[in-house]
Protein backbone atom coordinates (compact mmCIF):
# COMPACT_ATOMS: atom_id res chain seq x y z
CA UNK A 1 0.00 0.00 0.00
CA UNK A 2 1.28 3.26 -0.98
CA UNK A 3 -1.53 5.75 0.25
CA UNK A 4 -3.03 6.17 3.62
CA UNK A 5 -6.35 8.52 4.71
CA UNK A 6 -7.16 9.87 7.87
CA UNK A 7 -9.54 11.95 9.54
CA UNK A 8 -9.71 13.63 12.81
CA UNK A 9 -12.25 15.68 14.49
CA UNK A 10 -12.08 17.47 17.91
CA UNK A 11 -13.96 19.82 19.84
CA UNK A 12 -13.78 22.13 22.70
CA UNK A 13 -16.07 24.45 24.95
CA UNK A 14 -15.55 28.35 25.55
CA UNK A 15 -14.62 29.14 29.15
CA UNK A 16 -12.12 32.34 30.18
CA UNK A 17 -9.78 33.70 28.63
CA UNK A 18 -8.61 36.09 25.46
CA UNK A 19 -7.74 34.25 23.00
CA UNK A 20 -8.09 30.72 21.57
CA UNK A 21 -5.16 28.36 20.34
CA UNK A 22 -5.96 27.42 16.46
CA UNK A 23 -3.25 25.74 14.36
CA UNK A 24 -0.81 26.61 16.65
CA UNK A 25 -1.84 30.59 16.00
CA UNK A 26 -2.81 32.19 19.41
CA UNK A 27 -6.41 33.98 17.90
CA UNK A 28 -7.67 37.42 20.23
CA UNK A 29 -11.25 36.37 21.26
CA UNK A 30 -13.01 37.14 24.40
CA UNK A 31 -13.24 33.68 25.74
CA UNK A 32 -10.54 30.25 25.85
CA UNK A 33 -11.39 26.92 25.60
CA UNK A 34 -12.08 24.83 28.37
CA UNK A 35 -9.22 22.03 28.28
CA UNK A 36 -6.44 19.89 29.44
CA UNK A 37 -3.82 21.12 26.85
CA UNK A 38 -4.01 24.24 25.50
CA UNK A 39 -7.46 23.23 23.29
CA UNK A 40 -6.30 23.39 20.15
CA UNK A 41 -8.98 21.75 17.90
CA UNK A 42 -7.11 21.95 14.71
CA UNK A 43 -4.23 20.19 16.33
CA UNK A 44 -6.22 17.57 18.24
CA UNK A 45 -7.99 16.80 14.96
CA UNK A 46 -5.11 16.85 12.45
CA UNK A 47 -3.29 14.73 15.15
CA UNK A 48 -5.76 12.19 15.25
CA UNK A 49 -6.01 11.84 11.25
CA UNK A 50 -2.29 11.25 11.70
CA UNK A 51 -2.72 8.75 13.84
CA UNK A 52 -6.06 7.04 12.35
CA UNK A 53 -3.93 6.89 8.98
CA UNK A 54 -1.38 4.77 10.21
CA UNK A 55 -3.90 2.77 13.12
CA UNK A 56 -1.84 4.26 15.71
CA UNK A 57 -5.05 5.09 18.06
CA UNK A 58 -5.86 8.58 18.81
CA UNK A 59 -4.54 11.38 20.61
CA UNK A 60 -6.36 10.28 24.25
CA UNK A 61 -4.19 7.64 24.02
CA UNK A 62 -0.92 9.20 23.41
CA UNK A 63 -1.48 12.27 25.60
CA UNK A 64 -4.07 11.52 28.17
CA UNK A 65 -6.56 14.04 30.14
CA UNK A 66 -5.52 12.39 32.89
CA UNK A 67 -1.95 12.87 32.56
CA UNK A 68 -0.50 15.87 34.83
CA UNK A 69 2.47 15.93 32.17
CA UNK A 70 -0.15 17.43 29.11
CA UNK A 71 -1.72 20.36 31.49
CA UNK A 72 -1.88 23.44 29.85
CA UNK A 73 0.56 21.38 26.99
CA UNK A 74 1.45 23.46 23.50
CA UNK A 75 -0.49 21.47 21.05
CA UNK A 76 2.10 21.78 18.89
CA UNK A 77 4.68 19.97 20.31
CA UNK A 78 2.05 16.98 20.60
CA UNK A 79 1.42 17.53 16.68
CA UNK A 80 5.69 17.18 16.43
CA UNK A 81 5.31 14.09 17.84
CA UNK A 82 2.63 12.35 15.98
CA UNK A 83 4.16 13.87 12.91
CA UNK A 84 7.56 12.24 14.08
CA UNK A 85 5.32 8.97 14.97
CA UNK A 86 4.43 9.04 11.02
CA UNK A 87 8.15 9.45 9.82
CA UNK A 88 9.86 6.33 11.84
CA UNK A 89 6.93 4.63 9.99
CA UNK A 90 8.40 5.50 6.30
CA UNK A 91 5.81 7.77 5.35
CA UNK A 92 5.30 11.44 4.88
CA UNK A 93 2.05 14.01 4.56
CA UNK A 94 1.07 14.07 1.28
CA UNK A 95 -1.76 16.36 2.12
CA UNK A 96 -3.93 17.72 5.37
CA UNK A 97 -6.83 19.18 4.70
CA UNK A 98 -8.27 21.63 7.83
CA UNK A 99 -11.69 22.84 8.50
CA UNK A 100 -12.55 25.00 11.41
CA UNK A 101 -16.29 25.08 12.29
CA UNK A 102 -17.22 27.84 14.23
CA UNK A 103 -19.25 31.13 14.62
CA UNK A 104 -16.43 33.23 16.06
CA UNK A 105 -13.86 33.80 16.28
CA UNK A 106 -13.25 34.50 12.39
CA UNK A 107 -10.59 32.26 11.08
CA UNK A 108 -9.82 34.05 7.76
CA UNK A 109 -7.44 37.17 9.56
CA UNK A 110 -4.97 34.42 10.60
CA UNK A 111 -5.44 31.21 7.84
CA UNK A 112 -2.06 31.88 6.29
CA UNK A 113 -0.41 32.20 9.63
CA UNK A 114 -2.14 28.87 10.72
CA UNK A 115 -0.83 27.25 7.40
CA UNK A 116 2.56 28.48 7.79
CA UNK A 117 2.82 27.45 11.35
CA UNK A 118 1.49 23.96 10.82
CA UNK A 119 3.86 23.97 7.38
CA UNK A 120 6.79 24.70 9.85
CA UNK A 121 5.97 21.97 12.88
CA UNK A 122 6.15 19.38 10.32
CA UNK A 123 8.71 20.26 8.35
CA UNK A 124 6.44 20.03 4.97
CA UNK A 125 6.04 22.45 1.70
CA UNK A 126 3.61 25.26 2.60
CA UNK A 127 0.81 23.61 -0.33
CA UNK A 128 0.31 20.57 1.77
CA UNK A 129 -1.74 22.41 4.32
CA UNK A 130 -4.86 23.82 3.63
CA UNK A 131 -7.07 25.43 6.74
CA UNK A 132 -10.64 26.88 6.01
CA UNK A 133 -13.18 27.98 8.02
CA UNK A 134 -17.15 27.65 8.17
CA UNK A 135 -19.52 28.92 10.68
CA UNK A 136 -22.71 26.64 10.78
CA UNK A 137 -25.02 29.43 10.08
CA UNK A 138 -25.83 30.08 13.79
CA UNK A 139 -27.08 26.61 14.18
CA UNK A 140 -25.88 23.73 16.72
CA UNK A 141 -22.81 24.80 19.51
CA UNK A 142 -20.77 26.44 17.43
CA UNK A 143 -23.17 28.79 15.74
CA UNK A 144 -24.63 29.40 19.71
CA UNK A 145 -20.52 30.15 20.57
CA UNK A 146 -20.39 27.71 23.25
CA UNK A 147 -17.46 26.47 20.96
CA UNK A 148 -15.57 25.33 18.42
CA UNK A 149 -15.14 21.93 16.52
CA UNK A 150 -12.46 20.79 13.95
CA UNK A 151 -12.54 18.34 11.06
CA UNK A 152 -8.83 17.32 9.47
CA UNK A 153 -8.88 14.74 6.52
CA UNK A 154 -5.11 13.67 5.89
CA UNK A 155 -3.27 11.67 3.31
CA UNK A 156 -0.03 9.72 3.80
CA UNK A 157 2.66 8.47 0.90
CA UNK A 158 4.99 6.28 1.87
CA UNK A 159 8.02 8.19 1.84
Amino acid sequence: MTFRIGQGYDVHRFGPGDHVMLCGVAVPHDQGFVAHSDGDVAIHALCDALLGALALGDIGQHFPDTDAAYKGADSTLLLRHVYGLVCQRGWQLGNADITIIAQAPKVLPYRQQMQQRLAGVMEVDLDRISVKATTTEKLGFEGRKEGVAAQAVVLLQQA
